[in-house]
């Protein structure tokens, strides 16, 4: 009895540690074993809204300093990155271009931070970014002349369409140019995204 009972602990320790082995070892990432993330755009919202207005220097304000000023309208994007692989990884770059009525682009965000992401799980990575309608009027006279003129729009047609058609829900808002950089344990990778926000 003595013996059977001996010979039970031991062997039942010893799967313990075989098990326990098989449970503790882990994959070591590599350039053919990295599984690129699936990212996914979840939610996109405007977490502020003043309306649509502009003024130039000339118009003297009731406080401050008089200067060319226009509204705010931040945007703010919820991506869901789900990590396929067996091991964390790292997310240590965004970078995309946020462009209205698909041929616009009004601002290009980059963020360094870094989010781990556990093995075989999801996590939110929130960006937000902040344009003026002073900031999106130059980037229009800059680069978007040719485009406004195939439209029939003028700048300030464009902006007002805009301040009030993005909060609205009815002016396209896309991502382009959008690029996800991601590491593990030496393995460095970007993917490409493209999306539409709404």
């Amino acid at each position: 009895m003595k013996k059977r009972l001996a010979l039970m602990t031991v062997l039942i320790f010893g799967l313990s540690v075989a098990l326990m082995s098989c449970v503790t070892t882990q994959v070591k990432p590599t350039e053919k074993n990295f599984i690129a993330p699936k990212v996914s755009l979840e939610r996109f919202e405007i977490p502020q809204y003043d309306g649509y207005w502009y003024y130039a220097k000339s118009v003297k304000p009731t406080k401050g300093d008089a200067g060319n000023r226009g509204a705010m309208l931040p945007m703010s994007f919820l991506f869901n990155v789900e990590n396929k692989n067996p091991y964390p990884i790292l997310l240590d770059g965004i970078t995309f271009t946020v462009k209205f009525d698909k041929d616009f682009a009004v601002v290009t965000y980059t963020c360094n931070d870094q989010y781990w992401i556990p093995a075989g799980k999801s996590d939110h990575i929130r960006a937000t970014t902040l344009i003026t309608a002073r900031s999106a009027l130059l980037s229009l006279l800059v680069t978007g002349g040719f485009k406004l003129k195939e439209k029939g729009w003028s700048p300030w047609d464009a902006l007002e369409r805009w301040w009030k058609g993005v909060p609205e829900g009815t002016t396209p808002v896309h991502i382009a140019e959008c690029s996800f950089s991601f590491s593990a344990d030496g393995v460095s990778k970007t993917y490409p995204y493209e999306m539409q926000a709404q």
